[in-house]
């Protein structure tokens, strides 16, 4: 048996309509799990045959558990769950308005906690082992300028994925997460041709800006039976970005 392979499996990947939770699920999908696809508005990018979309505001009222009694009606036999939903709503510290903190610890903190307790619920209730995937950050472990609320969702997130791993391991579930540094998506696309993207890439030794496809393997191996005595880790996906004090000139 190969170990890394998701053959006979199937996860629910949150967020994946565009970006890094449109690459986790195509990963998956190619690993052999079928893939339930989730998004607030219609699928983007083509799916691959044989999965499904589910589309769903999370931040709508009952979301989280809407979402999960949807995923498993479509697919009854879902053990997997990649946790990857959030956005980045920040403005400078001292303009923070009570409404966009409330946005971003919601959608980057409470669905995904809710998500997770509904998902494992399911699982537990019948009788089935199975893996969480948590999307954090770099900027959970490290500050940046103008993103205090989503530095602080994001730090959040790795204790949540740590706390997690301690409630769920009674129950035979894994749960580990990723913390992908700056990697080129809709979200960042504003950073091209500036000058901190040039900085950044002086800063990340291995000279280039991640794409979404660089954060696929590393859920598929802790997604998979490869992983399977890796519980509440976080694995950094950076490129070597938070290694270096200094960058190349």
């Amino acid at each position: 048996m190969n170990a890394f392979s998701l053959k006979g499996r199937a996860a629910l990947v949150t967020g994946s309509s565009q970006g890094i939770g449109y690459a986790i699920a195509q990963g998956i999908h190619e690993a052999g799990a079928r893939v339930l696809f989730h998004g607030k508005t219609g699928p983007g990018p083509a799916m691959p045959a044989g999965s499904d979309f589910i589309e769903l505001d999370l931040l709508s009222p009952d979301a989280p558990t809407n979402l999960v009694a949807a995923a498993f009606d479509r697919e009854p036999a879902l053990d997997l769950l990649v946790c990857n939903a959030g956005s980045f709503f920040d403005v400078p510290f001292l303009e923070m308005s009570p409404e966009l903190w409330d946005r971003t610890l919601s959608l980057n903190v409470r669905v995904n906690y809710f998500v997770a307790q509904a998902f494992s619920r399911e699982l537990i209730a019948r009788g089935r082992s199975g893996a969480i995937v948590t999307t954090s950050s770099t900027n959970g472990f490290q500050p940046e300028d103008d993103s205090s609320a989503y530095d602080i969702s994001k730090g959040a997130m790795v204790m949540l994925t740590r706390t997690l791993a301690q409630a769920l391991a009674p129950h035979q579930i894994r749960v580990n997460g990723i913390a992908p540094g700056l990697i080129l998506t809709p979200l960042t696309a504003g950073l091209l041709n500036t000058d901190k993207l040039v900085r950044y890439e002086k800063k990340i030794l291995q000279g280039r800006i991640g794409s979404p496809e660089d954060c696929a393997g590393a859920v598929v191996f802790l997604l998979s039976q490869a992983a399977r005595y890796i519980t509440g880790q976080i694995i950094v996906i950076d490129g070597g970005l938070t290694l270096g004090q200094i960058g190349r000139p």
